[in-house]
């Protein structure tokens, strides 16, 4: 008798997943299964009740967005105690526009203010403007006889090596990749020994910015800017190597000997002859997600890696003097007033630029029109206050409606603090807004910061528009 109770089992199975069909499956295929008078959208009021036709419920609140002009009294209340904290030293411009209609609303101090990496901001649109947000930089492996070239191609994020985290965000292109693709190539060609060079000529002048401070380089602040790195210069230990291009080189020269490719003789530093052929090649990430990156976390190198692409699409030379001119007539054809700004990078790091709050307010307009869709990586990149980038941490006590509400770029050197950016307010009114202080006391350094933080902060927080009607 036993022996049957597996197939009753099996009977049994087979009879509850009829039954799970029928009321599942019968009902929408065969029109039959579960009774429709017992599906509760089926089921009719008693005989007899008389039900009133539903009704829109009213406003409680204006939705966001319904808020008319923007109120420059609201504003000035708003900002005002932090505008005169004495935290921030004897020189502050605080100017806050309606970027709806492009007006200034709000207005402390004149002329122009050390901008630090708030200056980032125009070396981004300028970016986006002229390369485009889907442009990429290839670095390349040159063949001649059996020389073979590494080519850089000014990608700032090239990497040594593929990333551990293949999530990696943006995408790191790779000299490990670059040699197993190169060393297939040369296999197929009959080649297993080589003579490497390496080419770094498509950015020109010098490599550390003249207007920079002497001991960015011997401290570590930033690396020597070339258009062949690995790893954007960082050492294996801390800070940057003194030689980005020659190291990358190396790094190549490793990864070509892993592939089973026999590296001889010394590296050779020299430009590829126009007659070398490209055998591989590995693209950089496109120039939208490259200045993402670059405004989230306030990245230096990238910065000047870009201010070099715009240097080389405009003025066709890639120096740190070239991409600064061709950031500011960029942004000048654009309509950015250029009066009183001095630039002298792209990243920010030189204490001698100079920049005026009308110039930073005009780059958050353009970025935030519809007119010009290429350029809204500025204000998509901007970290957000209180979660992402260089504000992940920040805001940690400010008023909640700040959080998530306020995105902005920071901008800090010794003694210049400075947040430029846009925020929401609780009308749902869409401000621009740039606070920066350029004499900051060194022991007010963290007051200052969080007075900047509280006042963008107090803009979110804001009721700025008056209602409509």
């Amino acid at each position: 008798m036993l022996r049957w109770v597996p197939e009753l089992l099996v009977v049994l199975l087979v009879a509850l997943a009829l039954v799970d069909v029928q009321y599942d499956v019968a009902d929408r295929w065969f029109g039959v299964g579960a009774d429709p008078r017992a599906d509760p959208a089926a089921v009719l009021p008693p005989e007899g009740l008389d039900l009133a036709e539903p009704s829109a419920a009213p406003a409680v609140a204006h939705p966001l967005g319904a808020g008319g002009e923007v109120d420059p009294a609201a504003v000035a209340a708003a900002v005002l105690p932090y505008v005169r904290d004495k935290s921030l030293g004897r020189h502050t411009l605080v100017w806050v526009a309606d970027l709806d209609s492009g007006e200034v609303v709000y207005r402390h101090g004149q002329g122009n203010v050390t901008p630090a990496s708030t200056l980032k901001l125009l070396t981004s649109a300028a970016a986006l403007e002229v390369l485009g947000p889907m442009a990429t930089f290839s670095t390349t492996v040159q063949r001649q006889g059996n020389q073979v070239f590494l080519v850089g191609g000014g990608d700032p994020f090239l990497a040594s090596r593929p990333p551990a985290d293949h999530d990696t965000y943006p995408h790191r292109a790779d000299l490990t990749t670059l040699a197993r693709d190169a060393a297939v190539a040369l296999r197929a060609a009959g080649v297993t020994q080589v003579r490497l060079a390496y080419d770094d000529s498509l950015f020109t002048g010098p490599a550390v910015n003249p207007h920079w401070p002497r001991t960015y380089i011997p401290e570590e602040v930033v690396p020597p800017i070339t258009a062949l790195w690995a790893d954007e210069g960082h050492a294996d230990h801390y800070g940057f190597v003194r030689d980005p291009s020659g190291q990358a080189a190396r790094d190549f020269r490793q990864a070509l000997t892993r592939a089973g490719v026999r590296v001889v003789g010394p590296l050779a530093h020299r430009v590829a002859p126009a007659a070398a052929t490209t055998i591989a090649h590995v693209e950089s990430a496109p120039v939208g997600e490259i200045v993402q990156h670059t405004l989230a976390v306030s990245d230096n190198q990238a910065a000047e890696v870009l201010a070099r692409h715009v240097g080389l699409a405009v003025l066709q030379e890639g120096s740190f003097a070239a991409g600064a001119e061709a950031v500011r007539r960029t942004l000048g054809e654009l309509g950015v007033p250029l009066e009183g700004v001095r630039t002298y990078d792209g990243s920010g790091l030189s204490r001698q630029n100079r920049l005026t709050p009308q110039a930073l307010l005009a780059t958050l307009e353009l970025a935030a029109s519809d007119e010009h869709p290429d350029l809204r990586e500025v204000l998509t990149g901007l970290p957000v206050a209180g979660f992402t980038g260089s504000l992940e941490w920040r805001f940690a006590d400010a008023p909640m409606q700040a959080k998530g509400l306020v995105r902005a770029k920071t901008g800090t050197l010794t003694g210049v603090h400075g947040l430029a950016g846009v925020v929401t307010d609780r009308t749902g009114a869409e401000l621009g807004f740039v606070a920066i202080a350029d004499r900051v006391p060194l022991p007010r350094t963290l007051d200052a910061r969080k007075t900047i933080d509280d006042l963008a902060a107090a803009l979110g927080a804001c009721t700025c528009a008056r209602p409509v009607g």
